[in-house]
Parts: structure tokens; C-alpha cells; sequence
């Protein structure tokens, strides 16, 4: 059995996702100590690039446990989430069996009998060889403990959602031809959305329940600083400050903390020395990702010998 660790406090979980290269808060860290502790599912929401997902797995490397990700998408349903009958390899079992099929029928002295002898067969089709597991009865019959990410929930429609509730509840999954089939180890469980959609109340109630926005302007330079350490410091500090104004906006999309760190890699690989005309113009579409964005901060950017500044959008009328 691997090496599975739990946390011995909030204070044990944020060094053990510092670790990872996670910058935790106190918040993440009692809430994801709490969620271990009560053995409950994380219910993550916010801003799409806030580092929920990235939370998934860092507590999966935090803890030694597997991470299994279910990506959720509108038209998802059980069979997409839990299992599949491999009927392409049945079928292929069936050819191959077909010359033992008069040895099988040997000896029977009535239709009966046969049909009896047949449907002993049929068992074989129908055990765990044919079965192929999606991401959510994996999670439930894995021989380890693991991390279940459920990621995007909102992007699934309200009739999953209520399957969930099912599945999060006793984690058991009722397969027809099998039985049901119980977790070997909890898995735990964390659920990321972007607040595309209202999540119901009852699967609030089984979760506890973590908001995550953006950073401050501290927390964000900690994290460029942990994650692209040869952007020079004084570099570092005016992106981040930029990039925190940007956020005071009203943009169509505001920067993430993960196009945060793609600026700053784009910084170094240009070999950038200053935040002058040309390197703001030529990076910050990877910033923002909309054409309105991008025109609305070109017209607001002053660039002086002191650094950059964004004049706020009820000044705009004065230009």
C-alpha cells in the first residue's frame, strides 16, 4: 500500500500544499483540514484561473493518494461518469467462444437445459473483465485511497447533479448485472465551479463549502515569485500591481492568476527588463482575452519614468 498521509492540523495542511507548490491561506487550509477531518466533500467556487483546480492536486500530492478526475460538460450523464459495458470486446469474446459453444450444449437433453447451460455462460459476459469504469466508479472501487475531482460541476446539467447527490451520499453504485458495488476507501472528494450556474441546495449541504477570488496583491507576487523565480523582483512587482489594477476594471473577462503567470513567463522569455510601450503592447493580449478588454486598457494605460498606471473607468470620459 502507498505511502497515504492526512494532516495533523490547518497549520500541518498548509505546509504539506506549500509543499506541492500551493500558496494556501489560512481559510484553504482549516477548511481543507475540516473537509478531512469530516470526511466530507470540498465544494470550491470562483473566478475560472483561481487555482481551484490546482487545490485537487496539490492535496492529491499532499496526501500520496491518486487523483481522478471526472471533467463535467453539458450532455454529461451515468454512463459518461460511472461505467460502460465494453461491448466491442464481448462481442470479440463471443467469436472466439463460439467453437466451445458445441462442447457447452454437449449433453443437453432438452431446450431447457440448454438455455439453462447458456445463460451460466452469459454471467462471464457480464463481470468486472467487460466492465469499463469511468472516473467515478473508479474512484469508489480503487484498491488505494485516492482524490475524486469532480471539476466544473456548474457545466453539468441540474439531472447529473441530482445523480450525484446519490453517489456523494453512501458511495455505492448499483450495477444491474453485478450487484452493488461499495467504496473500498473514501475517495476525497472535491468539487470546483466557476459560477456559471446556481448549484442546488442539497448539494451545498453535503459539502463544505470554500470560496476562492482572486489574490492579494501580496499572496499574488508570492506565488509568481514560487512559480517563475527568474522573473527579476522589481519585474515582478510591476506586473503584479498591474494586473491587480486591471482587476478594478469592468472587463468583459478579469485577468486569473494563471494568465498572471503566463504574463510573467512571456516576460522572461522576451527577456523583458521594463513594462515599457512596446512589451505591454505586445503581451497583453496575454492577459486579456477579448478584443473590447484589450482596447478599453489601451485607452486607460499611462506609462511614465514612475511605471505604468489605468486610469478608472469614470475618468475615461475626460480623455
Amino acid at each position: 500500500m502507498s505511502n497515504i498521509q492526512s494532516y495533523a492540523s490547518p497549520k500541518a495542511a498548509r505546509q504539506a500544499l506549500g509543499q506541492q507548490q500551493y500558496i494556501a491561506n489560512d481559510e484553504i487550509a482549516t477548511t481543507v483540514y475540516l473537509a478531512q477531518e469530516l470526511g466530507k466533500p470540498l465544494l470550491t467556487e470562483g473566478p475560472a484561473g483561481v487555482g481551484k483546480t490546482e487545490l485537487a492536486k496539490a492535496i492529491a500530492g499532499a496526501t500520496g493518494r491518486e487523483l481522478i478526475r471526472l471533467q463535467c460538460y453539458e450532455g454529461l450523464d451515468e454512463t459518461k461518469a460511472l461505467y460502460e459495458w465494453e461491448y466491442a470486446k464481448q462481442l470479440l469474446y463471443t467469436q472466439l467462444l463460439r467453437d466451445k459453444l458445441q462442447e457447452t450444449l454437449a449433453g443437453a437433453t432438452s431446450l431447457t437445459s440448454a438455455a439453462d447451460r447458456l445463460a451460466q455462460e452469459e454471467d462471464v459476459f457480464f463481470s468486472m473483465r467487460f466492465l469499463l469504469q469511468r472516473p467515478l466508479l473508479k474512484a469508489i472501487l480503487s484498491s488505494e485511497p485516492t482524490v475524486l475531482l469532480i471539476d466544473e460541476i456548474d457545466r453539468a446539467d441540474a439531472e447529473f447533479e441530482a445523480f450525484l447527490l446519490e453517489v456523494l451520499s453512501d458511495f455505492q453504485v448499483s450495477v444491474p448485472e453485478l450487484g452493488t458495488l461499495a467504496a473500498v476507501h473514501r475517495p476525497l472528494v472535491i468539487l470546483t465551479s466557476n459560477n456559471t450556474r446556481e448549484l442546488s441546495e442539497a448539494l451545498k449541504r453535503r459539502c463544505l463549502y470554500l470560496f476562492i477570488g482572486y489574490p492579494s496583491s501580496e499572496q499574488e507576487l508570492d506565488v509568481v515569485r514560487l512559480k517563475v523565480p527568474e522573473l527579476n523582483a522589481k519585474l515582478a512587482q510591476q506586473a503584479v500591481a498591474l494586473v491587480q489594477r486591471l482587476r478594478d476594471l469592468d472587463l468583459r473577462k478579469s485577468p486569473s492568476i494563471s494568465e498572471t503567470l503566463d504574463w510573467a513567463k512571456s516576460l522572461v522569455a522576451l527577456n523583458a527588463k521594463t513594462l515599457d510601450v512596446k512589451t505591454l503592447e505586445d503581451t497583453m493580449s496575454v492577459l486579456l482575452k477579448h478584443e473590447s478588454d484589450l482596447q478599453k486598457v489601451r485607452r486607460r494605460l499611462q506609462i511614465s519614468s514612475k511605471g505604468v498606471s489605468v486610469e478608472d473607468d469614470d475618468l475615461s470620459q475626460y480623455r
